[in-house]
């Protein structure tokens, strides 16, 4: 006997569907599976930033930041925009950021050594639309 594969034993055949949005799925969370690129999805809620003010309003290096802002761009989870020299980029779905704020709640049970005031400081940083 031959091994079918994962899909086969999930009913591949017959929930092609499911299959296909939780790949996707998948790849959406491991795009977010940095600390750095969720900071930059919640500094990008409040409007279009080019690379040198994200970097800077996030204490990282420049390359830095357009390295995961380039993986978010290839998941279409942030589009950019050249003027000139200066690339900008926001968020393709702004309610993505909301989404993640949401998300707080399912950590807060998780988390050691970061009190309950530290969460609640993030949320409300981060339910705020930046400036």
């Amino acid at each position: 006997m031959f091994d079918r594969g994962w899909g086969a034993a999930y009913g591949e055949n017959a929930m092609p569907s499911r299959v296909l949005v939780s790949r996707e799925l998948g790849e959406v969370f491991k795009v977010l599976a940095h600390p750095d690129r969720i900071r930059l999805i919640e500094e990008l809620r409040g409007g279009e930033k080019d690379v040198n003010t994200l970097a800077a309003s996030l204490d990282l290096p420049g390359p830095r930041v357009s390295q995961h802002l380039g993986l978010l761009r290839l998941h279409r989870i942030v589009a950019e925009r050249r003027e000139g020299r200066h690339h900008f980029y926001h968020l393709v779905h702004p309610e993505f950021a909301a989404w993640i704020v949401e998300g707080l709640e399912f950590i807060e049970g998780r988390m050691t050594g970061i009190g309950e005031s530290e969460i609640n400081s993030a949320r409300k940083l981060w339910s705020v639309p930046a400036s």
